[in-house]
């Protein structure tokens, strides 16, 4: 057999090499250099998912869609981030800091899953007695499931389309490699072409399948960017591997809600669902404490009550600090030039800290009232209301600006027992809500007479 004709490509400008180099002599960048497999000339540079099969051009409403397309996984919660359920033939890449829980969510899904449907767990990290233990120790049915150890991506598309399963999870992308290329598996050219060739196989086949990945010191997926454009979701595993809570966010997902929220509790039999997110978030102290506001932020179809502290101390700096945790940093810089142009409050001397209760992540711009309130509270030293709540986007104006789903975030909070909100006067319920008195504002100033 003829050898397989190996090229490397540039990362930034494209450029192709017959060997790797440092350096890219096209654009002058290092180490952007990776090795992929050169296409024959005899290869149709238009062959898709579809394979050699020949296509026609379809009218959009003549296409037939399965009533049964979406299926559970077991996990009310991993459903909600999935949008609904399983698709068939989806390609979903779960990814999050070592040992934060992806196998062995993945595991408690798959033997619930087996059940019902055909199921095969492909590991390529641990050995099946290994994967057996932590069965085991789950719990989790495992009459059923089909277990296969293989590294080799040829290898182990050859034994998927024998056994012919419905779902499918690679654990993980990282120890899967192609003989057609001579690099270790890991690297950037073994990830692009091992995800290219399993993406195929599950659009072809209509395999639901999962990969597992590794994240960097950073927080973000080893390896390519390119991999998250190929899948069809992206979840993340989000929170401290030491905390009990684990966050399960949806980053890209075509079936549905971008930045949908699953909540799961670790416990000695696994990842147990929670039903009532916000009761967790709101564990707050028994007695009123200053530089705290309850925020009710919108994550993927449900709102979400978390609670936002504020702490603003005299700096012997001579630049103070700006720290954020859970929250955009340069979202809180913004909001302390509104604080002093329109509130006549500086905090040039002042270290500032801001953080989200819970390790959650709000990425909403409908914390800033919340937060300001927060600061506002910190900086007089007095408790704000216990029983209120507060969301609304801020303007550089001093403008408050009405937010999505305002009477959904409202129907939350009256259900938590939480009596007065103030809000953008463009979320205003057109109707009283019963036990809830809510203050519309339109701008900085107005809320901040309030409290």
């Amino acid at each position: 057999m003829s050898k397989v004709k190996v090229i490397f490509n540039c990362t930034e400008c494209g450029g192709q090499h017959s060997k790797w180099n440092g350096q890219c002599s096209a654009c002058g960048t290092w180490n952007t250099l990776v090795e992929e497999q050169a296409t024959p000339k005899t290869t149709n540079p238009f062959r898709g998912y579809a394979g050699e099969q020949k296509n026609q051009i379809t009218l959009l409403a003549d296409v037939g869609i399965a009533h049964d397309v979406k299926c559970s996984t077991g996990l009310a919660e991993l459903d909600r981030v999935l949008g609904g359920g399983l698709v068939q033939g989806a390609v979903v890449l779960i990814g999050g800091d070592p040992g934060i829980g992806k196998s062995t969510l993945l595991l408690q899904a798959l033997s619930l899953m087996s059940q019902q449907q055909k199921a095969l767990y492909v590991t390529g990290e641990e050995s099946l007695q290994q994967v057996a233990m932590r069965a085991g120790r789950l719990g989790a049915p495992n009459d059923k499931l089909l277990l296969l150890p293989e590294t080799h991506v040829e290898a182990m598309i050859a034994q998927a389309k024998k056994a012919l399963p419905q779902v499918m999870v690679i654990d993980s992308i990282q120890t899967i490699y192609t003989e057609l290329l001579q690099s270790a598996p890991g690297s950037v050219g073994q990830l692009r072409e091992s995800a290219a060739q399993l993406v195929r196989f599950a659009k072809q086949s209509g395999i639901a399948l999962f990969l597992v990945g590794h994240v960097t010191k950073e927080g973000a997926l080893a390896g390519p960017r390119v991999l998250e454009h190929m899948v069809d979701t992206v979840l993340y595993f989000e929170g401290q591997k030491d905390n009990r809570y684990r966050v399960v966010r949806a980053i890209k997902n075509r079936f549905g809600a971008v930045n949908e929220l699953g909540i799961f509790a670790m416990t000695d039999k696994g990842l147990k669902a929670v039903s009532n997110p916000s009761a967790i978030f709101l564990s707050r102290s028994s007695k009123p404490v200053s530089g705290s506001c309850v925020l009710v932020s919108w994550e993927g179809t449900r709102p979400l009550l978390v609670e936002v502290q504020a702490l603003m101390d005299e700096s012997y700096l001579a630049n103070p600090r700006r720290v954020t945790v859970g929250l955009e940093h340069n979202r809180l810089a913004m909001l302390l030039a509104i604080l002093n142009r329109h509130g006549g409050i500086t905090t040039y001397n002042q270290d500032v800290f801001v953080n989200v209760v819970g390790g959650v992540k709000v990425f909403e711009t409908a914390a800033d009232l919340a937060i300001m309130l927060a600061l506002l509270s910190s900086m007089r030293d007095r408790p704000l209301d216990q029983h209120m709540v507060a969301f609304g986007e801020i303007g550089l104006a001093g403008e408050v600006r009405p937010v999505q789903s305002g009477q959904d975030r409202l129907y939350e909070a009256a259900k938590h027992g939480f009596t007065k909100a103030i809000v953008p006067k463009g979320n205003a319920p057109k109707k009283p809500i019963e036990g809830m008195q809510v203050i519309a504002v339109e701008h900085v100033q107005q809320a901040l007479e309030h409290v």
